[in-house]
């Protein structure tokens, strides 16, 4: 089979290797039919790591992604070949503290598509996966859909560890593909106004589409300002979703006393600053988020329900053979992108 492989800093090739095989009673394999490119990609693509997980050349990434099984384990019982699919690329052991403790999202021995040391990614035609990460997906959902289901999980999870939405004034710092998969639970859990920043106008202007309160570019204006001209008591609940640390330092500024500060951005640096005295005084509670637990079925049950739609997501498509263009777009932030999807077909 063709797998799309890095094979230095923004470099990547085709190449052939040998097709996946099942070797387990619960595996399922899996023809790639759609991959979105996430961040997480392009920290690989153009600095070959993400803090301590390094990439060793030749490595395929890619983690997003939707597909048709074709075949599966004689013990496999949750999915059949044929069905429409939506891959959860975390693989956890299932019997570590964590896994046994309801956190298999932060399993001791987790493997995850794409991540160096782990697993190759979905960048290739088919892939096999535990049938634990295969989730049919119906009819009348597409694969785009289904793909979107792995960000937007994250989003679902961000919002249900935070705080109850029905009537919280939200911020959202960073309006990436991690950004919308938070607003778009959030509203529809009931907040009551959500306020987006980003340096991208283009990125704004979908914000507003997707039901914003008000939005606003740190590179043009005081966004701490400008929000809490409109919200004088201050916001409930922020979430930092691009990495950056002047977003953090926005975070901190406009948090009400008490609030709760949620870090989903991946940084490109390995320590974040936080000022003392504002953080003490406010007493803000700070949590990470880690990829998400047990949300993709949420998220797909949403998007099938009509609660939310991730359609405003996709503004870009691209051939198999043409990944390197993608990363190359969602790299350079050009174009308006938000997110870029790899079709296989």
């Amino acid at each position: 089979m063709k797998a799309m492989k890095l094979t230095g800093i923004r470099q990547m090739e085709m190449m052939e290797v040998p097709n996946p095989a099942i070797l387990n009673d619960s595996d399922v394999l899996i023809r790639m039919k759609i991959l979105g490119v996430c961040g997480s990609d392009i920290h690989y693509y153009v600095s070959g790591k993400i803090g301590s997980q390094v990439v060793r050349y030749p490595f395929t990434v890619g983690h997003e992604g939707a597909g048709l099984v074709e075949a599966v384990g004689k013990g496999v019982t949750i999915v059949s070949p044929g069905d429409r699919i939506a891959i959860e690329p975390a693989m956890p052991c299932w019997e570590c503290d964590q896994c046994l403790a309801g956190r298999p999202h932060t399993c001791r021995k987790l493997r995850f598509l794409g991540c160096p040391g782990q697993a190759e990614g979905s960048l290739s035609e088919f892939i096999v996966m535990p049938e634990t990460s295969c989730f049919k997906i119906p009819d009348t959902m597409s694969y785009d859909q289904a793909a979107i289901s792995e960000p937007l999980a994250i989003g679902v999870y961000a919002v249900k560890q935070s705080i109850p939405m029905e009537g919280a004034r939200v911020g959202i710092l960073g309006f990436g593909p991690i950004g919308m998969s938070v607003l778009l639970p959030a509203l529809a859990k009931g907040a009551k106004d959500i306020f987006v920043t980003d340096k991208i106008d283009e990125r704004l202007r979908i914000a507003e589409k997707c039901g914003a309160t008000l939005t606003a570019n740190p590179d043009k204006e005081d966004v701490v300002e400008k929000i809490s001209r409109e919200v004088p008591d201050l916001l409930d609940v922020v979430f930092e979703c691009c990495g950056q640390q002047d977003a953090m330092d926005n975070a901190v500024d406009l948090l009400k006393p008490g609030g709760k500060l949620m870090i989903i951005g991946i940084p490109e640096f390995d320590h974040w600053t936080l000022p003392v005295d504002k953080s003490r005084h406010k007493e803000l509670c700070i949590q990470h988020v880690r990829r998400q637990n047990e949300a993709v079925q949420p998220a797909l049950d949403m998007m099938a329900r009509g609660d939310i739609s991730v359609d405003a997501m996709v503004t870009h498509r691209f051939s198999f053979r043409d990944t390197k263009e993608a990363f190359d777009l969602v790299a350079g932030y050009k174009d308006g992108v938000m997110k870029a999807m790899i079709d296989f077909e």
